[in-house]
């Protein structure tokens, strides 16, 4: 079957679940077995599928060893990022960190924003890696992998107590997220902001509420993205945004709409990015179209085999984020013509000021003064 597509079978048995994105939950790549759907002739596997109860989120502790994750990647703007939490219950079904569940043994499907991963001691952790003689401090994106904001953050704070840390070290940082949860921490932001020291950029995929319940089940709805950027940019916080992803044939469209709606909020920086679909999430990519765009379904993959050389995803640095051929083409000009007529920055370039790192001095002992 080319582009790795799921069978019919697999692909529609499992079925859209209530406030979830992912309507498949795919074997682990790393595994030498799989288990799928199979009728026993008594016509019960349809019946046992139909209506099942919706999912809970689980959560699991990861006593994780470091804080800050190191890259070398061309395409990305920063070498180093945090992640408080593996998974993400936002659910977008495009998601490219959805691959990295099956590090844990877990499906990049369902598994992936249902059994969560949280790091409790990420904020010690990174206390003592910026610390350490000879660290030389660049912008941290904060989120890079999963959404910091995602709804787990309202009870654990681990990104509050990451930025609590940043702010103590005049550390600079870029947040990338879909939810309006990061104005609670727009007292932190704020001061740093004053600093030169922060940048957050909201990603906003549609403007259609209905489009986004589907795409991101579990993310802020357009209105109230659009509105916290609007109150970023009030308190004088740094604030951009995302059109990210960009899908062919479902949200493309929107492109321009997004950018002057972002800047009418008060954005001053944007970005874009093409869909990628590398690994398990090109089959499901195909299943949550069959499920739940059967009509286009055939025209939107064969629009993004256009902008990807006849595949579904192309992996070479410096094509993965924008794509090949007409098709994107065509979307990097749009997106570069309405951020010059809007006035809008690059959202890469962040221009934080990195001279005000600073480790912060113990408070000295008593028998010191002797």
């Amino acid at each position: 079957m080319p582009d790795g597509s799921l069978t019919a079978r697999s692909t529609l048995m499992p079925g859209a679940r209530k406030g979830r994105g992912a309507v498949v939950n795919p074997p682990v790549r790393f595994e030498r077995t799989a288990a799928e759907p199979f009728d026993d002739g008594w016509a019960t596997l349809e019946a046992t599928f139909r209506d099942l109860p919706p999912l809970p989120t689980t959560l699991t502790p990861d006593r994780a060893r470091s804080a800050l994750a190191w890259n070398d990647s061309p395409d990305i703007g920063f070498d180093r990022s945090i992640n408080p939490y593996r998974g993400c219950e936002h659910g977008c079904v495009y998601c490219y960190a959805r691959p990295s569940h099956a590090y844990l043994g877990l499906s990049p499907g369902l598994d992936f924003e249902t059994r969560l991963s949280f790091k409790p001691n990420i904020a010690e952790l990174l206390e003592q890696e910026l610390s350490r003689p000879g660290y030389v401090p660049r912008p941290i994106a904060l989120g890079s992998n999963t959404d910091p904001y995602q709804p787990v953050e309202r009870t654990l704070a681990l990104t509050r107590q990451v930025l609590e840390v940043l702010r103590r070290f005049r550390h600079p940082v870029t947040i990338v997220t879909k939810s309006a949860g990061v104005l609670r921490d727009a007292d932190i932001l704020s001061d740093m902001s004053r600093e030169g020291l922060a940048q957050v950029c909201l990603s906003v995929t549609t403007l259609d509420p209905r489009l986004a319940r589907l795409m991101e089940p579990r993310a802020a709805a357009p209105a109230r993205r659009l509105a916290a950027i609007r109150e970023l940019t009030a308190a004088g916080i740094r604030t951009g945004v995302l059109a990210a992803p960009m899908i062919p044939g479902v949200n493309d469209t929107e492109l321009e709409r997004i950018l002057e709606a972002a800047r009418a909020a008060g954005a001053s920086r944007a970005g874009y990015v093409l869909l990628r679909l590398p690994l398990e999430i090109a089959p499901m990519f195909e299943a949550w179209l069959a499920e739940h765009m059967p009509d286009r379904a055939a025209r939107v993959l064969s629009l993004i085999r256009q902008t990807r050389g006849g595949a579904l995803y192309d992996s070479r640095f410096g094509l993965r984020q924008t794509g090949t051929g007409p098709y994107a083409d065509l979307l990097a000009n749009r997106f570069r013509v309405a951020a010059a007529r809007l006035g809008l920055l690059e959202a890469g370039r962040s221009g934080l000021d990195c001279t005000r790192f600073r480790v912060p001095q113990e408070k000295p002992a008593q028998m010191s003064l002797f």
